[in-house]
């Protein structure tokens, strides 16, 4: 049976004691108003104190409701909530894009979406390096992936899986949702159905799956799932493989 109280804790007491044996000082998170960065902000709050942590609202052609949930979190925990507009940049990738290929526009569906959130960690490294020079001490950029997307290749490249910390990626989403609610996430933050802001469905729909199908494919080797859902899962898995490690070629000693 999951503990959510006792992970909170010891989530909370792993990052202090990261932080201490490394010399840092405080953390940036891109904020989406979804449950799993309210998740992490909490638990970077409770941990380092509020005045260390700075969140990111970064939006692109974002809904308002993410935004109002940002706020709402921001003022919920007490940390500074910093707006970054990247409506602009993106909107001059893609005239760039098409005026160097004149692709046909179905074609860039895949490039829109993916490179939303590489501009948005380019941007939180950027607050970082920032943050640490002004503030004389370093800066990390937390991840905010959990167990269930990771395992499926559910980030981009280059994109959301780039961090230098990670606290929910051996949760799944029922845990990140219990522990949420342990440490005082707004319900109806934590309870959000969760969509990328990015192409306009739900991850569920995106995947094919759902998260609970994921996790018990994990935890219970699929035995609460159907064959066909269990294989969809596993291809899902097999096909993102190339984002999980970089063949790199080795001399021969």
């Amino acid at each position: 049976m999951f503990d959510a109280k006792k992970t909170s804790n010891e989530i909370i007491t792993f990052i202090k004691n990261y932080y201490k044996e490394n010399h840092l000082k405080g953390v940036v998170i891109g904020i989406s108003g979804g449950k799993d960065s309210a998740v992490v902000a909490g638990l970077f709050t409770k941990a380092l104190g509020k005045e260390n942590v700075t969140g990111i609202w970064m939006p692109c052609h974002s809904k308002d409701e993410d935004k109002n949930n940002a706020i709402e979190l921001a003022n919920h925990f007490g940390f500074e909530l910093k707006e970054f507009d990247l409506t602009n940049m993106y909107d001059n990738y893609v005239k760039q894009i098409i005026a160097l290929n004149n692709p046909n526009i179905d074609d860039l569906i895949d490039s829109n979406i993916n490179i939303k959130p590489r501009l948005r960690t380019a941007t939180l490294y950027y607050h970082a390096a920032y943050l640490s020079k002004k503030n004389k001490g370093v800066y990390l950029v937390a991840g905010t992936s959990n167990k269930c997307e990771i395992y499926v290749g559910y980030f981009t490249k280059g994109g959301d899986n780039i961090a230098d910390i990670q606290v929910l990626a051996d949760l799944t989403v029922d845990e990140v949702i219990a522990v949420g609610e342990v440490i005082g996430v707004p319900y109806h933050i934590v309870h959000k159905t969760p969509d990328d802001g990015l192409s306009g469905l739900s991850d569920e729909d995106k995947l094919g799956v759902k998260y609970s199908e994921i996790a018990d494919v994990l935890e219970n080797k699929g035995n609460n799932t159907s064959e066909i859902v269990r294989q969809r899962i596993y291809s899902l898995h097999q096909r993102n493989a190339h984002k999980f490690t970089t063949p790199t070629f080795r001399k021969n000693s």
